[in-house]
């Protein structure tokens, strides 16, 4: 069975209803922005209160999986109102019905904030700082968000409210352009493959804080106190039926299948692979009260830890379907070897 792909990565294939506010690609493989800080672009009436607030939600998660990442400047919305877009955006684009949002197997610290369901991304301590080590390569941080789990994340909706005086910045790299670079034959070998992706670090982050790992994390599979989960190195997007490289450094401990000299070099190779290609990669500069929305099923990304001061946000974060791998799936890339 052949299947054409995609013909392009352009925004102006999948904002559809949101095109009047003017996105803008910041690269050619991975992020859209919408730069204005106009009352035009505030997600809480553009998109949460507009009558055809379905339609738009659904246009932006789109976007949102083909694109990898979004950004919007300057916004109001609130953390309920964060939430909210989180569970409609997967509602909208067929997340199952088991999945909501995600609770942290370490809830640090956040029922200040009136929901166990929303993290606090700091620099000072917690979640974020569970595996930064200080004076090692940068390209370390590199990670999808919870892969851990038996159902990972979708999206994540992240706004930053307080940051450095410079530096701070986060990357991102696409998935569908790090699987599109490989070779037809690693391709065919990487899709038969699965990948042991374990979190059980914070465990030593909930000793610390004083607090048990949490169950209930957002579906009925991800209840474990092991926090670790098999998934296929090379995954099918369930929206764009894209295939995406699935292994990140934080996480992907090992491949199943081989052993393990095999596993830890072809993995060293993937992880260099995603860092060390900085044109499938977006760099994103914050400024206070920006929204960063991103597709963990097709997307990695990694904080820059080059500044002493406060950095914090408050996020949201989605959980989707179990990974899995369609080999009738296309690659996005216009030019991709034909998927038989």
């Amino acid at each position: 069975m052949v299947i054409a792909a995609q013909t392009s990565s352009s925004s102006s294939h999948y904002a559809n209803s949101l095109k009047e506010f003017g996105p803008i690609d910041e690269t050619t493989h991975i992020g859209t922005s919408f730069p204005s800080s106009s009352e035009h672009t505030q997600i809480t009436t553009t998109l949460l209160s507009s009558p055809n607030s379905d339609e738009l939600i659904r246009d932006l998660a789109r976007l949102v999986s083909y694109r990898g990442v979004v950004f919007f400047k300057k916004q109001s919305i609130s953390l309920d109102e964060q939430r909210l877009l989180c569970v409609r955006m997967g509602q909208l684009t067929g997340r199952p019905v088991e999945s909501g949002l995600h609770k942290h197997p370490v809830s640090d610290g956040t029922p200040e904030l009136g929901a166990t369901d929303v993290q606090v991304i700091s620099s000072m301590q917690g979640i974020a700082r569970a595996s930064v080590v200080r004076n090692t390569r940068a390209s370390n941080g590199w990670h999808s968000d919870i892969t851990f789990e038996p159902f990972p994340s979708d999206y994540t909706i992240l706004k930053m409210h307080t940051l450095p005086k410079v530096g701070g910045d986060t990357l991102w790299a696409s998935g569908y352009e790090a699987y599109d670079r490989l070779s037809p034959a690693l391709k065919r070998f990487l899709e038969g493959l699965t990948a042991e992706h374990d979190g059980n670090v914070f465990h030593a982050t909930a000793k610390q804080l004083g607090v048990p790992i949490q169950k209930d994390r957002g579906n009925p599979a991800n209840n474990s106190e092991d926090l670790r989960a098999i998934h296929p190195v090379i995954r099918t997007h369930p929206i764009t039926g894209y295939r995406s490289l699935f292994v990140n450094r934080s996480f992907t401990k090992r491949i199943v299948e081989l052993h393990p000299e095999e596993s830890d070099n072809l993995l060293d190779f993937l992880f260099r692979h995603v860092a060390e290609n900085h044109d499938l990669q977006v760099r994103y500069r914050w400024s206070v009260d920006d929204v960063a929305i991103w597709d963990n099923r097709a997307t990695f990304h990694t904080a820059t830890n080059d500044y002493t001061d406060n950095r914090q946000g408050n996020r949201v974060v989605g959980i989707g379907e179990r990974p899995y791998f369609d080999s009738a799936s296309p690659s996005m890339r216009r030019n991709d070897d034909t998927v038989t």
